[in-house]
């Protein structure tokens, strides 16, 4: 319907969860894994904080911060492009917390829905600030 104008979300979305059936699948290796994955998160940080840059350059930590984006996730990100390539099992988080992000920021309002209680998403979103601030601290 949107031709080579694709809304960045819906690539995003497409990307990881192709990346969550390889897994399942069982096919690939576990190097190949990290690979696909890691290709998917960097487009996504990359893709999604990119709208937010100005003239002048800002750091990606705080345009992630400013949607939303657990810091936790960029590191991972700078890992996968400049560092030493993480374990599987990160990926595997990463791709599970940023399909919740797109799921919360894109999906929910496409399809107009609040997912009926308020009050347990908010305790929710909290629980999972408090992770992903653990996370920050112990993962890298």
């Amino acid at each position: 319907r949107y031709g080579p104008k694709m809304p960045l979300a819906v690539d995003c979305t497409a990307e990881l969860v192709r990346c969550k059936v390889l897994d399942s699948s069982g096919r690939l290796k576990s190097h190949e894994l990290i690979l696909s994955y890691g290709l998917a998160l960097v487009r996504f940080v990359n893709l999604i904080t990119e709208r937010k840059q100005k003239t002048v350059r800002i750091p990606l930590r705080q345009l992630a911060r400013e949607v939303g984006i657990p810091v936790w996730v960029v590191d991972l990100r700078h890992e996968l492009t400049h560092g030493k390539l993480p374990r599987l099992a990160l990926c595997r988080k990463g791709c599970d917390v940023v399909l919740d992000w797109l799921r919360k920021m894109y999906w929910n309002r496409q399809l107009g829905n609040n997912l009926c209680e308020k009050d347990e998403d908010e305790k929710q979103e909290q629980e999972e600030v408090e992770a992903n601030a653990e996370l920050d601290r112990d993962a890298w």
